[in-house]
Protein backbone atom coordinates (compact mmCIF):
# COMPACT_ATOMS: atom_id res chain seq x y z
CA UNK A 1 0.00 0.00 0.00
CA UNK A 2 1.13 3.23 -0.70
CA UNK A 3 2.25 6.10 1.50
CA UNK A 4 -0.98 8.23 -0.29
CA UNK A 5 -3.41 4.85 -0.06
CA UNK A 6 -2.41 4.57 3.22
CA UNK A 7 -3.06 8.09 4.49
CA UNK A 8 -6.58 8.05 2.56
CA UNK A 9 -7.72 4.59 4.52
CA UNK A 10 -6.85 6.64 7.65
CA UNK A 11 -8.71 9.97 6.97
CA UNK A 12 -11.64 7.41 5.89
CA UNK A 13 -11.90 5.65 9.53
CA UNK A 14 -11.08 9.04 11.15
CA UNK A 15 -14.49 10.01 9.60
CA UNK A 16 -16.40 7.14 10.48
CA UNK A 17 -18.49 7.78 13.49
CA UNK A 18 -17.33 5.73 17.11
CA UNK A 19 -19.63 3.45 18.27
CA UNK A 20 -20.77 3.69 22.12
CA UNK A 21 -19.58 -0.19 23.43
CA UNK A 22 -22.95 -2.37 23.93
CA UNK A 23 -24.23 -2.43 27.19
CA UNK A 24 -23.45 -5.19 28.81
CA UNK A 25 -25.85 -8.10 29.21
CA UNK A 26 -27.74 -8.13 33.02
CA UNK A 27 -26.63 -11.14 35.16
CA UNK A 28 -29.25 -13.51 36.05
CA UNK A 29 -30.39 -13.91 38.95
CA UNK A 30 -29.16 -17.01 40.88
CA UNK A 31 -30.25 -20.81 40.51
CA UNK A 32 -32.11 -21.98 43.57
CA UNK A 33 -33.78 -20.33 46.56
CA UNK A 34 -33.00 -16.78 46.25
CA UNK A 35 -34.03 -16.56 50.48
CA UNK A 36 -31.13 -15.11 52.38
CA UNK A 37 -31.11 -15.08 56.60
CA UNK A 38 -31.03 -13.83 59.18
CA UNK A 39 -33.98 -11.46 58.08
CA UNK A 40 -34.52 -8.48 59.55
CA UNK A 41 -36.89 -5.41 59.82
CA UNK A 42 -38.48 -2.09 61.79
CA UNK A 43 -41.48 -1.29 62.79
CA UNK A 44 -42.33 1.28 65.01
CA UNK A 45 -45.61 3.02 66.27
CA UNK A 46 -45.75 6.46 67.18
CA UNK A 47 -47.76 8.43 69.22
CA UNK A 48 -48.86 11.97 69.68
CA UNK A 49 -47.91 12.04 73.78
CA UNK A 50 -45.03 10.36 74.91
CA UNK A 51 -45.48 6.26 74.92
CA UNK A 52 -45.64 4.58 77.93
CA UNK A 53 -43.57 2.47 79.55
CA UNK A 54 -45.62 0.49 80.76
CA UNK A 55 -46.79 -0.77 77.69
CA UNK A 56 -43.24 -1.37 76.03
CA UNK A 57 -43.19 -3.83 79.24
CA UNK A 58 -46.40 -5.36 78.07
CA UNK A 59 -45.11 -5.98 74.57
CA UNK A 60 -41.98 -7.20 75.87
CA UNK A 61 -43.89 -9.86 78.13
CA UNK A 62 -46.21 -10.59 74.79
CA UNK A 63 -42.71 -11.33 72.94
CA UNK A 64 -41.57 -14.12 75.10
CA UNK A 65 -44.99 -15.66 75.04
CA UNK A 66 -44.70 -15.44 71.36
CA UNK A 67 -41.72 -17.13 71.33
CA UNK A 68 -39.32 -14.01 70.96
CA UNK A 69 -35.84 -13.70 72.87
CA UNK A 70 -36.42 -10.31 73.67
CA UNK A 71 -32.46 -8.37 74.05
CA UNK A 72 -31.16 -5.08 74.38
CA UNK A 73 -28.60 -5.74 70.83
CA UNK A 74 -29.68 -7.41 67.90
CA UNK A 75 -26.56 -10.38 67.29
CA UNK A 76 -25.16 -11.16 64.28
CA UNK A 77 -27.15 -14.26 63.87
CA UNK A 78 -29.47 -16.15 65.91
CA UNK A 79 -31.73 -19.26 65.58
CA UNK A 80 -34.08 -17.88 67.18
CA UNK A 81 -36.51 -15.04 66.96
CA UNK A 82 -34.89 -11.75 68.45
CA UNK A 83 -36.53 -8.78 69.22
CA UNK A 84 -35.06 -5.43 70.40
CA UNK A 85 -37.49 -2.83 71.97
CA UNK A 86 -36.63 0.93 72.29
CA UNK A 87 -39.26 3.71 73.78
CA UNK A 88 -37.88 7.39 72.25
CA UNK A 89 -39.07 10.63 74.16
CA UNK A 90 -38.31 12.98 70.59
CA UNK A 91 -39.46 11.08 67.93
CA UNK A 92 -39.37 14.64 65.92
CA UNK A 93 -35.84 14.35 66.64
CA UNK A 94 -34.74 10.71 67.01
CA UNK A 95 -37.20 8.82 64.19
CA UNK A 96 -38.91 11.45 62.36
CA UNK A 97 -42.41 10.97 61.27
CA UNK A 98 -43.50 10.14 57.63
CA UNK A 99 -45.09 13.95 56.24
CA UNK A 100 -48.72 14.35 55.20
CA UNK A 101 -47.24 14.06 51.12
CA UNK A 102 -46.90 10.76 51.75
CA UNK A 103 -49.32 9.54 54.07
CA UNK A 104 -51.70 10.83 51.34
CA UNK A 105 -50.74 7.76 49.59
CA UNK A 106 -49.38 5.15 51.87
CA UNK A 107 -51.69 6.02 54.51
CA UNK A 108 -54.08 3.71 55.43
CA UNK A 109 -57.23 4.05 57.68
CA UNK A 110 -55.54 7.71 58.95
CA UNK A 111 -58.30 10.51 58.77
CA UNK A 112 -56.41 13.93 57.80
CA UNK A 113 -56.44 14.80 61.27
CA UNK A 114 -54.59 12.12 62.36
CA UNK A 115 -51.95 12.46 59.33
CA UNK A 116 -51.96 15.93 60.81
CA UNK A 117 -51.58 15.39 64.16
CA UNK A 118 -48.52 12.67 63.28
CA UNK A 119 -46.20 15.41 62.28
CA UNK A 120 -46.37 16.38 65.97
CA UNK A 121 -45.47 13.01 67.17
CA UNK A 122 -43.62 13.08 70.52
CA UNK A 123 -43.95 9.48 71.52
CA UNK A 124 -41.74 6.46 69.34
CA UNK A 125 -41.82 3.01 70.11
CA UNK A 126 -39.51 1.10 67.62
CA UNK A 127 -39.06 -2.92 67.48
CA UNK A 128 -36.43 -4.14 65.60
CA UNK A 129 -36.96 -8.08 64.57
CA UNK A 130 -34.50 -10.54 63.09
CA UNK A 131 -34.99 -13.99 62.57
CA UNK A 132 -33.83 -17.47 60.25
CA UNK A 133 -34.78 -17.48 56.97
CA UNK A 134 -36.33 -20.94 58.34
CA UNK A 135 -38.53 -19.14 60.46
CA UNK A 136 -40.44 -16.67 58.59
CA UNK A 137 -43.55 -17.07 59.15
CA UNK A 138 -42.62 -17.57 63.36
CA UNK A 139 -41.02 -14.29 62.85
CA UNK A 140 -42.86 -11.93 60.76
CA UNK A 141 -46.74 -13.07 62.54
CA UNK A 142 -45.04 -12.40 65.72
CA UNK A 143 -43.41 -9.08 65.08
CA UNK A 144 -46.73 -7.95 63.55
CA UNK A 145 -48.82 -9.02 66.87
CA UNK A 146 -45.99 -7.10 68.80
CA UNK A 147 -46.40 -3.89 67.32
CA UNK A 148 -50.31 -3.76 66.59
CA UNK A 149 -50.58 -4.24 70.84
CA UNK A 150 -47.70 -1.41 71.06
CA UNK A 151 -50.25 0.01 68.64
CA UNK A 152 -53.28 -0.20 70.32
CA UNK A 153 -52.24 0.01 73.68
CA UNK A 154 -50.35 2.97 73.35
CA UNK A 155 -52.90 4.70 71.56
CA UNK A 156 -50.99 4.89 68.03
CA UNK A 157 -49.90 4.35 64.34
CA UNK A 158 -48.21 1.72 62.84
CA UNK A 159 -45.21 2.78 60.96
CA UNK A 160 -43.43 -0.05 58.28
CA UNK A 161 -39.90 0.66 57.62
CA UNK A 162 -39.77 -1.56 54.67
CA UNK A 163 -42.69 -1.00 52.75
CA UNK A 164 -42.75 3.36 54.10
CA UNK A 165 -46.40 2.83 54.71
CA UNK A 166 -48.50 4.37 58.00
CA UNK A 167 -51.19 1.93 59.83
CA UNK A 168 -54.14 2.70 62.47
CA UNK A 169 -54.36 -0.58 64.11
CA UNK A 170 -57.65 -1.37 62.06
CA UNK A 171 -55.96 -1.14 58.82
CA UNK A 172 -52.33 -2.93 60.05
CA UNK A 173 -54.62 -6.00 61.42
CA UNK A 174 -57.06 -6.22 58.11
CA UNK A 175 -53.82 -6.01 56.05
CA UNK A 176 -50.90 -7.53 57.79
CA UNK A 177 -52.45 -10.13 60.38
CA UNK A 178 -55.50 -11.56 59.04
CA UNK A 179 -54.38 -12.17 55.70
CA UNK A 180 -51.92 -14.70 56.44
CA UNK A 181 -53.65 -18.39 54.55
CA UNK A 182 -52.24 -20.87 57.87
CA UNK A 183 -48.00 -20.15 56.85
CA UNK A 184 -48.41 -18.81 53.93
CA UNK A 185 -48.22 -14.86 53.49
CA UNK A 186 -49.86 -13.00 50.98
CA UNK A 187 -47.40 -11.07 49.95
CA UNK A 188 -49.18 -8.98 48.00
CA UNK A 189 -50.54 -7.06 51.57
CA UNK A 190 -46.77 -7.10 53.38
CA UNK A 191 -45.07 -5.53 50.66
CA UNK A 192 -46.26 -2.24 48.06
CA UNK A 193 -45.38 -1.07 44.91
CA UNK A 194 -44.37 2.25 44.02
CA UNK A 195 -44.91 3.01 40.41
CA UNK A 196 -42.99 6.75 39.09
CA UNK A 197 -41.80 8.37 36.27
CA UNK A 198 -38.65 6.90 35.53
CA UNK A 199 -35.54 7.74 32.98
CA UNK A 200 -37.17 6.31 30.26
CA UNK A 201 -41.01 5.88 30.89
CA UNK A 202 -42.62 4.33 33.86
CA UNK A 203 -40.47 2.26 36.50
CA UNK A 204 -42.19 -0.02 39.44
CA UNK A 205 -40.57 -1.38 42.17
CA UNK A 206 -41.57 -3.51 45.09
CA UNK A 207 -40.90 -2.62 48.82
CA UNK A 208 -41.18 -4.99 51.28
CA UNK A 209 -40.30 -8.53 50.35
CA UNK A 210 -36.75 -8.08 52.67
CA UNK A 211 -39.32 -8.98 55.64
CA UNK A 212 -39.05 -12.70 53.28
CA UNK A 213 -35.64 -12.67 53.17
CA UNK A 214 -36.15 -12.42 48.86
CA UNK A 215 -34.99 -9.45 46.84
CA UNK A 216 -37.52 -6.56 45.95
CA UNK A 217 -38.50 -6.77 41.98
CA UNK A 218 -38.68 -4.26 39.47
CA UNK A 219 -39.42 -3.35 35.92
CA UNK A 220 -38.38 -0.91 33.76
CA UNK A 221 -39.83 0.93 30.92
CA UNK A 222 -42.93 0.51 30.31
CA UNK A 223 -46.07 2.87 29.85
CA UNK A 224 -48.73 4.34 31.90
CA UNK A 225 -51.39 2.77 30.19
CA UNK A 226 -50.17 -0.58 31.18
CA UNK A 227 -49.20 -0.03 34.86
CA UNK A 228 -52.47 -2.08 36.21
CA UNK A 229 -51.00 -5.09 34.36
CA UNK A 230 -47.55 -4.80 35.35
CA UNK A 231 -48.45 -4.17 39.28
CA UNK A 232 -50.26 -7.65 38.65
CA UNK A 233 -47.21 -9.25 37.36
CA UNK A 234 -45.34 -7.51 39.73
CA UNK A 235 -47.75 -9.34 42.53
CA UNK A 236 -47.87 -12.62 40.92
CA UNK A 237 -43.90 -13.32 40.77
CA UNK A 238 -43.62 -11.90 44.55
CA UNK A 239 -46.45 -14.03 45.85
CA UNK A 240 -44.63 -17.10 43.68
CA UNK A 241 -41.63 -15.94 45.03
CA UNK A 242 -42.72 -16.03 48.67
CA UNK A 243 -44.44 -19.54 48.03
CA UNK A 244 -41.04 -20.64 47.55
CA UNK A 245 -40.69 -20.69 43.48
CA UNK A 246 -37.12 -20.55 42.43
CA UNK A 247 -35.49 -19.59 39.24
CA UNK A 248 -33.79 -21.96 37.14
CA UNK A 249 -29.90 -21.44 35.93
CA UNK A 250 -30.70 -18.93 33.42
CA UNK A 251 -32.94 -16.94 35.52
CA UNK A 252 -36.37 -18.16 34.13
CA UNK A 253 -38.78 -18.74 36.29
CA UNK A 254 -42.39 -20.06 35.17
CA UNK A 255 -45.42 -17.73 37.38
CA UNK A 256 -48.91 -20.09 36.76
CA UNK A 257 -51.62 -18.23 38.50
CA UNK A 258 -53.60 -21.46 38.90
CA UNK A 259 -50.79 -22.66 40.68
CA UNK A 260 -50.72 -20.36 43.53
CA UNK A 261 -51.10 -21.30 46.62
CA UNK A 262 -52.51 -18.03 48.49
CA UNK A 263 -56.56 -18.53 48.15
CA UNK A 264 -56.90 -14.79 47.94
CA UNK A 265 -54.27 -13.86 45.98
CA UNK A 266 -54.71 -16.50 43.18
CA UNK A 267 -58.55 -15.62 43.31
CA UNK A 268 -57.65 -11.93 42.45
CA UNK A 269 -55.20 -12.34 39.49
CA UNK A 270 -58.14 -15.45 38.28
CA UNK A 271 -60.14 -12.27 37.75
CA UNK A 272 -57.95 -10.18 35.42
CA UNK A 273 -57.54 -13.21 32.95
CA UNK A 274 -59.78 -12.83 29.63
CA UNK A 275 -59.38 -14.34 26.20
CA UNK A 276 -56.84 -15.32 25.03
CA UNK A 277 -54.96 -15.72 29.05
CA UNK A 278 -52.73 -18.63 29.89
CA UNK A 279 -52.68 -17.19 32.95
CA UNK A 280 -48.43 -18.01 33.17
CA UNK A 281 -45.98 -15.71 32.43
CA UNK A 282 -42.48 -16.99 31.43
CA UNK A 283 -40.17 -14.33 33.08
CA UNK A 284 -36.25 -14.41 33.68
CA UNK A 285 -34.96 -12.60 36.61
CA UNK A 286 -31.93 -10.60 36.29
CA UNK A 287 -29.58 -8.90 38.42
CA UNK A 288 -30.89 -4.56 38.79
CA UNK A 289 -28.53 -1.84 39.88
CA UNK A 290 -30.30 0.24 42.91
CA UNK A 291 -31.56 3.79 42.21
CA UNK A 292 -31.59 6.26 44.85
CA UNK A 293 -34.74 5.85 46.78
CA UNK A 294 -34.77 2.10 46.27
CA UNK A 295 -35.12 -0.41 49.45
CA UNK A 296 -32.37 -1.49 50.90
CA UNK A 297 -32.54 -5.13 49.76
CA UNK A 298 -31.06 -6.82 46.94
CA UNK A 299 -32.68 -6.06 43.67
CA UNK A 300 -33.83 -8.14 40.89
CA UNK A 301 -35.26 -6.89 37.56
CA UNK A 302 -38.12 -8.82 34.98
CA UNK A 303 -36.83 -9.45 31.34
CA UNK A 304 -39.29 -10.33 28.46
CA UNK A 305 -37.19 -11.59 25.99
CA UNK A 306 -38.29 -14.49 26.37
CA UNK A 307 -41.38 -13.54 24.25
CA UNK A 308 -41.55 -12.34 20.53
CA UNK A 309 -41.41 -9.02 19.17
CA UNK A 310 -39.22 -6.36 17.95
CA UNK A 311 -38.08 -3.98 20.76
CA UNK A 312 -38.63 -4.76 24.49
CA UNK A 313 -42.23 -3.13 24.26
CA UNK A 314 -44.14 -5.42 22.19
CA UNK A 315 -42.31 -8.32 24.09
CA UNK A 316 -44.05 -6.69 27.09
CA UNK A 317 -47.23 -6.33 25.66
CA UNK A 318 -46.60 -9.81 24.50
CA UNK A 319 -46.10 -11.46 27.70
CA UNK A 320 -49.30 -9.20 29.26
CA UNK A 321 -51.00 -10.92 26.47
CA UNK A 322 -50.34 -14.38 27.05
CA UNK A 323 -50.40 -13.98 30.81
CA UNK A 324 -54.09 -12.18 30.73
CA UNK A 325 -55.65 -12.21 27.62
CA UNK A 326 -56.51 -8.74 25.38
CA UNK A 327 -60.15 -9.53 25.11
CA UNK A 328 -61.72 -8.96 21.82
CA UNK A 329 -59.93 -5.93 20.28
CA UNK A 330 -62.12 -5.58 17.62
CA UNK A 331 -61.94 -3.87 13.89
CA UNK A 332 -64.80 -1.65 11.90
CA UNK A 333 -64.43 -1.31 8.37
CA UNK A 334 -66.00 2.01 7.44
CA UNK A 335 -66.32 5.00 5.39
CA UNK A 336 -65.15 8.01 6.76
CA UNK A 337 -68.93 9.94 6.27
CA UNK A 338 -68.57 13.78 6.61
CA UNK A 339 -69.80 13.93 10.35
CA UNK A 340 -67.16 11.34 11.31
CA UNK A 341 -64.72 13.79 9.61
CA UNK A 342 -66.13 16.74 11.11
CA UNK A 343 -65.69 15.04 14.61
CA UNK A 344 -62.09 14.24 13.80
CA UNK A 345 -61.37 17.94 12.33
CA UNK A 346 -62.35 19.46 15.69
CA UNK A 347 -60.48 16.60 17.52
CA UNK A 348 -57.60 17.73 15.65
CA UNK A 349 -57.62 21.14 17.03
CA UNK A 350 -57.02 20.19 20.41
CA UNK A 351 -53.60 18.86 19.43
CA UNK A 352 -51.66 22.07 19.88
CA UNK A 353 -52.86 21.98 23.86
CA UNK A 354 -51.78 18.28 24.05
CA UNK A 355 -48.79 18.83 22.72
CA UNK A 356 -47.98 21.75 24.89
CA UNK A 357 -49.29 19.64 27.88
CA UNK A 358 -46.96 16.74 27.25
CA UNK A 359 -43.85 18.53 26.47
CA UNK A 360 -44.57 20.41 30.07
CA UNK A 361 -44.93 17.22 31.83
CA UNK A 362 -47.62 14.98 32.30
CA UNK A 363 -48.88 13.99 35.62
CA UNK A 364 -47.80 10.36 36.97
CA UNK A 365 -50.34 7.70 35.91
CA UNK A 366 -51.47 10.23 32.80
CA UNK A 367 -50.94 9.61 29.21
CA UNK A 368 -52.01 10.57 25.70
CA UNK A 369 -52.82 8.13 23.13
CA UNK A 370 -53.94 9.66 19.33
CA UNK A 371 -55.60 7.62 16.15
CA UNK A 372 -53.11 7.38 13.42
CA UNK A 373 -53.10 5.37 10.08
CA UNK A 374 -50.82 2.76 8.85
CA UNK A 375 -50.56 1.51 5.51
CA UNK A 376 -51.69 -1.83 4.56
CA UNK A 377 -50.11 -4.06 1.73
CA UNK A 378 -53.19 -3.38 -0.29
CA UNK A 379 -52.36 0.71 0.05
CA UNK A 380 -55.17 1.11 2.65
CA UNK A 381 -55.04 2.54 5.83
CA UNK A 382 -55.73 0.43 8.99
CA UNK A 383 -56.11 3.11 12.04
CA UNK A 384 -55.18 2.50 15.19
CA UNK A 385 -54.25 3.90 19.05
CA UNK A 386 -50.32 4.75 19.54
CA UNK A 387 -49.63 6.18 23.22
CA UNK A 388 -47.13 9.32 23.23
CA UNK A 389 -43.70 8.57 24.46
CA UNK A 390 -42.33 11.75 22.77
CA UNK A 391 -43.49 14.80 20.51
CA UNK A 392 -41.00 16.99 18.87
CA UNK A 393 -43.05 19.57 16.47
CA UNK A 394 -44.81 17.25 14.42
CA UNK A 395 -42.84 14.08 14.46
CA UNK A 396 -44.12 11.73 17.64
CA UNK A 397 -43.33 8.78 18.83
CA UNK A 398 -45.38 6.02 20.60
CA UNK A 399 -46.29 2.46 21.11
CA UNK A 400 -48.82 0.88 19.51
CA UNK A 401 -52.04 -0.34 21.27
CA UNK A 402 -54.11 -2.35 18.92
CA UNK A 403 -52.80 -5.51 17.75
CA UNK A 404 -52.51 -4.83 13.42
CA UNK A 405 -54.66 -7.06 11.82
CA UNK A 406 -53.85 -6.25 8.35
CA UNK A 407 -50.54 -4.48 8.83
CA UNK A 408 -48.01 -7.37 8.96
CA UNK A 409 -44.76 -5.86 10.02
CA UNK A 410 -46.03 -4.12 13.00
CA UNK A 411 -47.23 -5.85 16.50
CA UNK A 412 -49.09 -4.46 19.65
CA UNK A 413 -46.70 -2.81 21.73
CA UNK A 414 -44.21 -1.48 19.30
CA UNK A 415 -42.66 1.79 19.00
CA UNK A 416 -43.68 3.11 16.01
CA UNK A 417 -43.47 7.02 14.14
CA UNK A 418 -46.89 9.17 13.43
CA UNK A 419 -46.91 12.16 11.70
CA UNK A 420 -49.29 14.96 13.73
CA UNK A 421 -50.94 16.09 10.43
CA UNK A 422 -52.24 12.48 9.76
CA UNK A 423 -53.75 11.97 13.58
CA UNK A 424 -57.45 11.76 13.34
CA UNK A 425 -58.43 11.69 17.11
CA UNK A 426 -56.91 11.57 20.91
CA UNK A 427 -57.42 10.39 23.99
CA UNK A 428 -56.48 12.07 27.19
CA UNK A 429 -56.62 9.81 30.65
CA UNK A 430 -56.29 11.49 33.63
CA UNK A 431 -54.64 9.57 36.75
CA UNK A 432 -58.03 9.35 38.22
CA UNK A 433 -58.92 7.21 35.50
CA UNK A 434 -60.84 10.32 33.66
CA UNK A 435 -60.95 10.65 30.08
CA UNK A 436 -61.66 13.06 27.67
CA UNK A 437 -61.34 13.07 23.75
CA UNK A 438 -62.11 9.99 21.51
CA UNK A 439 -65.43 11.59 19.84
CA UNK A 440 -65.03 9.56 16.56
CA UNK A 441 -65.65 6.40 18.45
CA UNK A 442 -68.97 7.14 19.69
CA UNK A 443 -69.66 8.13 15.84
CA UNK A 444 -68.44 4.68 14.86
CA UNK A 445 -69.82 3.01 17.54
CA UNK A 446 -73.21 4.03 16.04
CA UNK A 447 -72.83 3.48 12.53
CA UNK A 448 -71.67 -0.32 13.71
CA UNK A 449 -74.88 -1.26 15.37
CA UNK A 450 -77.15 0.69 12.38
CA UNK A 451 -75.85 -1.68 10.00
Amino acid sequence: MTAIAARAVLALLLALPLLAPAAPAPLAAPAGSLVRGPISFVYAVYTVGPFDPAVAAKVKALGVAQGVRMLNDLPKDSADVVAVATVLKDAAREYAPPDETLLRYFGHGLSREQAAAIQKAKGAFVLEVQFPAGRMSQGLKAASVLIECAAIDGKGFIWDEETRELFTPKAWRERRIDTWAGDIPDATSQTVIHAYNGDAQVRAITLGMRKFGLPDVVIDDFSWSSVKPMGNLLNGVIQALAEGAQPGKAGELAVDVRKLLHPEVKKTLLAELVKGATGVAKVRLVRAEPEEGDPRNRLLAIDFDAYPGPDRYAKQDAMLAALFGKGDDKVARITHTDRLKAASRLARTHLPELRTAFNRGLAPGEYIQLKAPFKTPEGGNEWMWVEVTSWQGRAIKGLLKNEPYEVPTLHAGQMVNVNEDEVFDYLRTEANGKQTGNETSKIIAEMNSAR
